[in-house]
């Protein structure tokens, strides 16, 4: 005799919820394309002659495809070289993220794991300095600089901003830290583990889509910056590439905004290419740090 098995009922969807799950579907296509146009219009009008730019009819495909305007932002002899300006900006943004991830990451461990006198008058300096803007202390910042001899240099621009992003990265890590609860070192602990051993084998992977979350925010914040890097490395073989950027904007003549484009999108290549890294590494650290093998 031959069992027959019954078959799940398939649940039926109401109508109303087919229609709302239609109208946010389309409603995320549209929020999508709104986000991707500005890039796409970038990296259109950078492929572009500058004769077509300045046309009264957008062109939203490029009718004269051309790479000269790559040529220019890299090989042209009259101008600030992108290679330089490309190296000091990776020098400087790495270097602010590793060193401020450090300090944020043992401050953050500090203010949530130990009770210690002025703990919260620590926590509420924190906040406090966060709403002060960088523009304010531009003159104190440079005359700090000047007479620490660190004007024009790496060292100097990297030490601006990882005070500029220190605050708001220990704020955030602080939540992150204090969303893994003590609890699971002190049950590693009680299986043998020391706690340095409980911290790296059991806190550490949960902490680290924190880290990588928080790295990606001062990544993005110390590539981009514009007036402090202006202020101070105003020599040119110092520039960033914000900086290095404005030198294709012209006072008096015409300004190209072909080359602008074309420097505008290498600009964010490497901001896309540290974004696809640290992203399977936030997943990964997701995944392994939620379960216990």
């Amino acid at each position: 005799m031959t069992a027959i098995t019954a078959r799940p009922a398939r649940r039926r969807v109401s109508p109303r919820k087919r229609t709302t799950g239609i109208l946010l579907g389309v409603a995320s296509v549209v929020v999508f394309l709104f986000s991707v146009f500005p890039v796409y219009w970038m990296v259109n009008t950078s492929l572009q002659p500058n004769n077509e730019i300045r046309g009264s009819v957008p062109n939203f495909v490029p009718q004269h495809l051309t790479t000269a305007n790559y040529e220019t932002v890299i090989f042209d002899p009259g101008r600030a070289p992108f290679l330089p300006a490309l190296g000091n900006s990776l020098m400087v943004t790495l270097s602010t993220v590793v060193i401020a991830l450090v300090f944020a990451f043992l401050a953050s461990l500090a203010v949530t794991r130990y009770r210690f006198k002025s703990r919260k008058t620590f926590i509420f300096a924190i906040l406090i300095i966060q709403m002060i803007p960088a523009e304010a202390m531009i003159v104190s910042t440079y005359r700090v600089l000047d007479g620490w001899g660190l004007l024009n240099t790496i060292a100097g621009l990297t030490l601006v901003y990882v005070a500029t992003v220190l605050p708001f990265t220990i704020w955030t890590l602080r939540g992150f830290v204090n969303g893994v609860p003590v609890e699971l070192e002190e049950s590693a602990m009680i299986d043998g583990c020391s706690r340095t051993g409980a911290f790296w084998r059991i806190t550490f992977p949960l902490l680290a889509p924190g880290l990588v979350a928080t790295g990606v925010f001062g990544f993005i914040q110390a590539w981009n910056e514009f007036l402090l890097a202006l202020v101070v490395n105003s020599r040119p073989e110092m520039m960033t590439l914000p900086v290095w950027l404005r030198t294709f904007q012209q006072v008096t003549g015409t300004t190209n905004w072909a080359a602008i484009m074309a420097g505008s999108t290498l600009m964010a290549i490497p901001v896309i290419v540290f974004f696809l890294i640290v992203q399977g590494r936030m997943t990964s650290g997701l995944v392994s740090g939620a379960v216990k093998g």
